[in-house]
């Protein structure tokens, strides 16, 4: 069996990743070698099913379980099991207790665990929750390990213009450049930034209960901080907005002053494809099969919905071969 995969972000990666792991032949149509345009390059990188259920609904905690172990197995290494940490200013705490009513998996630390936990938040805040399951990886780093691997085991990746037709099946995981084309299927901007400073060390992604624009901190090393991110009803790709950049800078600063003074070494968007219930689908019609609107939630659900189109697209195949 043959399969052409159209996208090389997360999603095409991780269902290549889980066909060759069955013996299936593939190919990887990209646009750019260099991840330009992936919403993936500018992903935070959490493995965080019990903090995403503060929003989502119950299947991405479910399906976004098995991500973390999925995430080890492909690039030993490369996740880090640090879990996360919530925190909230004192006139933010009924915030917190709702972000807790809303989750589960967590224990509540008060100022003296949290300074054990991570020392450079020592007497900021007196009371957060800790998710001790949960993970997370540099999703820069993963997507070109992965891509790697695929080259090593045999997967061509080839110009868009270069696809052949003679594939049995097609799978379009081109993601946001199919809106407009999918029924239902929106943009959603995420604006992130990278901040660089040697007077803050955090082992673990931290996140900021804010009252306009909740963030996330993720450490990437070496004094390397990934800030984000918003999530603006808009499918436009250009630069971040000032607004949206002095806001992340605000918030980043309550969380520690250091901040203020850490060099801004880039700002990112990526439009975000999402269904009007923010959940992923796989879809097929004819000898296509379709993953798309995974939302905020790439590197957590696309080992799951590369399964179920894995699975999906052999019973299919055996079908036709016992036709």
């Amino acid at each position: 069996m043959r399969v052409l995969i159209k996208g090389t972000g997360v999603v095409g990666l991780t269902l290549a990743h889980e066909l060759i792991g069955r013996g299936v032949e593939v190919a990887v149509a990209e646009r750019q070698p260099d991840f330009g345009g992936a919403a993936s390059w500018f992903a935070g990188g959490m493995l965080a099913p019990w903090c995403e259920r503060e929003s989502a609904e119950e299947t991405v905690l479910t399906r976004g379980i098995g991500a973390i172990d999925w995430w080890d197995r492909a690039l030993p290494g490369e996740v880090s099991r640090n879990g996360t940490l919530v925190v909230a200013p004192p006139r933010d705490v009924g915030e917190l207790k709702r972000f807790a009513s809303r989750t589960s998996d967590f224990e509540w630390l008060d100022g003296e665990a949290i300074a054990r936990l991570e020392p450079a938040l020592a007497g900021r805040f007196r009371e957060a929750l800790f998710f001790p399951g949960e993970a997370h990886l540099d999703p820069r780093r993963a997507l070109v390990l992965l891509r790697q691997k695929l080259v090593e085991n045999g997967v061509a990746f080839i110009g868009e213009a270069d696809s052949s037709s003679d594939s049995d099946l097609i799978a379009d995981c081109s993601g946001a450049s199919r809106i407009g084309a999918i029924a239902g299927l929106r943009g959603v901007r995420g604006e992130m930034l990278y901040l660089q400073t040697g007077e803050v060390e955090l082992s673990r992604p931290v996140r900021l209960i804010h009252p306009r624009i909740p963030l996330y901190i993720v450490p990437r090393g070496n004094g390397l901080f990934m800030c984000g991110a918003t999530m603006i009803e808009t499918d436009d790709g250009g630069p971040i907005a000032a607004r949206s950049l002095m806001e992340l800078l605000n918030a980043a600063y309550a969380l520690h002053p250091a901040f203020g003074e850490a060099r801004l070494l880039e700002t990112g968007t990526g439009v975000r494809p999402a269904f009007a219930d923010n959940l992923p689908r796989v879809m097929r019609a004819g000898n296509t099969i379709t993953l798309n609107g995974l939302y905020r939630h790439g590197f957590l659900l696309s080992p799951a919905l590369a399964e179920e189109a894995a699975n999906l697209a052999l019973a299919q195949n055996l079908k036709g071969d016992a036709a």
